[in-house]
């Protein structure tokens, strides 16, 4: 019986996969809790993976 392969996932070499984080500011909120920001990856968008070529160019430059 056949295994099908399939292409492996163009995990995003700036960020390695984790695209969108939240960054805390410092600043307290009146319940308590600290105000964050999001971020995405400025390479993926906040997507985690990449094209084929962007994948190449980016470690082609590291």
């Amino acid at each position: 019986m056949p295994q099908h392969n399939h292409a492996p996932a163009r995990i995003c070499p700036n960020c390695s996969g984790f695209a969108a984080v939240a960054i805390a500011t410092g600043v307290r909120l009146r319940d308590g809790s600290r105000a964050t920001v999001p971020v995405n990856c400025p390479t993926c968008h906040g997507a985690g993976i990449v094209t084929r070529p962007a994948a190449v160019a980016t470690a082609k430059a590291v």
